[in-house]
């Protein structure tokens, strides 16, 4: 892959040269596209689930020769956490945005797995640990969620 299509991509359409909080930055254009594409059938969003996360793997371990390990310029990897945020979640601006605060929060603090998983080689590790955040987020989500449905 031509080197100029890797900073692209893996930059999260350069997104992640932002020079303060770039990981936050690079989750925006993930959570629009998220909000205005993606569809509501689960097994689509499953599949454009795996493929972000097979996307992230290697656009990650292409970028960190180009940016380094772990650049915080790479945000490919936020967009596979993002996509595992908002996945099985209602399509409602309340819920999508609890999913980008709750992901923002555990990407920022990597509770357990997540700094475990960040420790995987190359892509592996930058991807999984955000994945891991994505997870945790999800689940928070629908905590939250199911509360304000009982309330």
């Amino acid at each position: 892959m031509p080197a100029w299509l890797t900073r692209l991509l893996a930059t999260g359409f350069y997104s992640g040269l932002s020079p303060s909080i770039p990981g936050t930055t690079g989750t925006i254009p993930a959570w629009v596209l998220l909000w205005f594409f993606l569809p509501e059938s689960l097994v689509v969003q499953v599949v454009v689930m795996i493929v972000i996360i097979g996307l992230s793997v290697w656009l990650a371990s292409e970028a960190e020769e180009v940016f380094g390990h772990d650049s915080k310029k790479i945000v490919i990897d936020e967009w596979a956490g993002m996509m595992v945020a908002v996945l099985f979640l209602p399509h409602t601006l309340t819920a999508y945005l609890l999913a980008f605060g709750a992901f923002r929060l555990f990407d920022v603090v990597k509770l357990w797995p997540a700094a475990q998983l960040e420790k995987l080689p190359q892509g592996w590790g930058v991807t999984m640990d955000d994945v891991a955040a994505g997870v945790q987020a999800n689940i928070l989500a629908q905590i939250i969620i199911l509360i304000i449905a009982c309330v």
